[in-house]
Order: structure tokens, then C-alpha cells, then sequence
């Protein structure tokens, strides 16, 4: 059963940053999606093949990241406004092909989700 955990959240003040971190125990198929959501919504993802989707509202404020070695996917935000404010959860898509799919509203497919962190930005 694979497991995903993350860390990092935390309080700020407005215009400030937080790290994410999130260790994924295995990824056993060489295809797959990540993703950051807040909720269920969609902030970044992305594929085996490095393909990197964000969510219009944090393009040029969050940035996502990988180390392969380390099964570890990270999501650099800055410039955090109160809106930014939420339970934010890692989770994986090895159920595809097709992979990181979204519907226009919803990403669909994701299988193993992490227990979550919170981010709280004050104003």
C-alpha cells in the first residue's frame, strides 16, 4: 500500500513562503502523476515524463519539484496571500494510463492521497 506523508505547513503572514514536502513510500510503476491540492482542488502537478501543471491562481508564486531519488515531491510557495489558506495534501495517479487527468474542474484519477497539512495566511 503505498503512503504518502507531508509536512511543511504552518503559519505566515501575508506575502510570506512555506515549503511543502512530501515522501512518497514507493513508486513502483514507471508511469504516474503527482499532484499538490488544496482540498480537492488541483495547485500544481506533475508526470513521470516532468510535465508541470499549476493551477492559474499560484502560476508564478508556487513552484513544484521532484527528487527522484528521494521519492520526495515539493511545492515552493511565495508571496502566500490569505486566499492561499488551507488543508494542502499530496497524492499520487498510478491507476492510468491516462495520467494527471482533469475534467475542466476536477482532477480525476488520483488513487493514494497523504493525511494533509495545513497553511494558514494571516492578512
Amino acid at each position: 500500500q503505498v503512503q504518502l506523508g507531508e509536512s511543511g505547513g504552518g503559519s505566515v503572514q501575508a506575502g510570506g513562503s512555506l515549503r511543502l514536502s512530501c515522501v512518497v513510500s514507493e513508486l513502483s510503476s514507471s508511469k504516474w502523476c503527482l499532484g499538490w491540492f488544496r482540498g480537492r482542488e488541483g495547485v500544481a502537478t506533475v508526470d513521470s515524463d516532468g510535465t508541470i501543471v499549476y493551477a492559474e491562481r499560484v502560476k508564478g508564486r508556487f513552484t513544484i519539484s521532484r527528487d527522484n531519488a528521494e521519492n520526495a515531491l515539493y511545492l515552493e510557495m511565495t508571496n502566500l496571500t490569505a486566499d492561499d489558506s488551507g488543508e494542502y495534501y499530496c497524492a499520487l495517479d498510478d491507476a492510468g494510463p491516462p495520467y494527471c487527468q482533469f475534467d475542466g474542474s476536477w482532477y480525476i484519477g488520483f488513487n493514494h492521497w497523504g493525511k494533509g497539512t495545513q497553511v494558514a495566511v494571516s492578512s
